[in-house]
């Protein structure tokens, strides 16, 4: 196989791969040039396999795809070697099939653990933002809101994403910002939005690469934290806000309760709540060992 055609077959396959992930990550051109920094005529160009992208650029659009560069390139048609062939059955496998082939070359090369990532969730008011940063220096590691995220993605506050596209888009840029943080972190603690429970898609992901801990509290301590903090949302000025907030609660308690560990945090402080996490982390490592 001459040079040109290597080069013509690895483009197409490159395109191809492209063009499917961003209609599975629901994208425009105009909005995945944007966010890959391409312009829209060399999006169309390296989705019909004549964009002779360099290696940076596809790094840039595997993130804006959400997407870890391996991804996107395929190997030659004509390519029939193992790692070729196991590359095609990767593919197209979920993340459970990912986590237990990664889990069994791990034990068979005898490879440190892959990087470690904790989920801290709740209501707003749970103390994510307060408990997450102790955690992560606790656990010598990063932290990461999730919110500030989605907010640097769509290039505007949160408040601002909701009332300009809506919640499909804003659910939209919270997996991406997931798989993003799977992707680039070496592992972290992860504090994400009350809400990423309702979405089934991100709760998954989260769970599945995840350790979760759900910050739990009274309605009437949220209240007052939040009270404390100077922030209602969404239910400031209405005579029924503990109601909805009970609501709320109940609504999404069934999901928080998926987590691996419930942590009380009424009447504990953050530093007694971090070191009940880590006590945890400890015994459930001591039980994988």
């Amino acid at each position: 196989m001459d040079e040109d055609h290597i080069r013509a077959s690895l483009l197409e396959g490159i395109g191809r791969r492209v063009r499917a992930l961003r209609l599975e990550a629901g994208l425009t051109v105009k909005d995945f040039a944007v966010r890959a920094e391409i312009s829209p005529r060399f999006a169309h160009q390296v989705e019909a396999g004549i964009g002779n992208i360099s290696i940076a650029g596809l790094a840039r659009v595997a993130a804006a795809l959400g997407r870890s560069l391996p991804e996107l390139i395929p190997p030659l048609a004509d390519d029939r070697s193992a790692r070729a062939e196991i590359w095609r059955l990767l593919v197209d496998s979920n993340g459970d099939d990912l986590q237990e082939c990664q889990q069994w070359l791990e034990q068979r090369k005898g490879a440190k653990p892959a990087a470690r990532f904790i989920a801290v969730i709740g209501l707003r008011g749970a103390g994510k933002s307060t408990v997450g940063p102790l955690l992560a220096k606790r656990l010598k590691t990063e932290f990461v809101e999730l919110d500030k995220w989605i907010e640097e993605a769509a290039g505007m506050l949160l408040g601002e994403v909701f009332a300009t596209h809506g919640e499909a888009y804003y659910r939209r840029l919270e997996r991406e910002s997931i798989r993003r943080v799977f992707a680039k972190s070496g592992g972290c603690v992860l504090a994400a939005g009350g809400s990423v429970v309702s979405d089934p898609e991100s709760w998954e992901l989260i769970k599945r690469r995840c350790f979760t801990v759900w910050l739990h509290a009274t309605p009437e301590e949220f209240m007052k934290r939040m009270r404390r903090q100077g922030d209602l949302r969404p239910m400031q000025g209405r005579p029924s806000a503990m109601d909805e907030l009970k609501a709320l609660l109940a609504r999404r308690e069934p999901l928080y309760a998926e987590s691996a560990l419930k942590i009380k945090t009424t009447g504990a402080s953050p530093a007694a709540v971090v070191t009940q996490i880590v006590k945890a982390l400890r015994t459930e490592e001591a039980r994988g060992n």
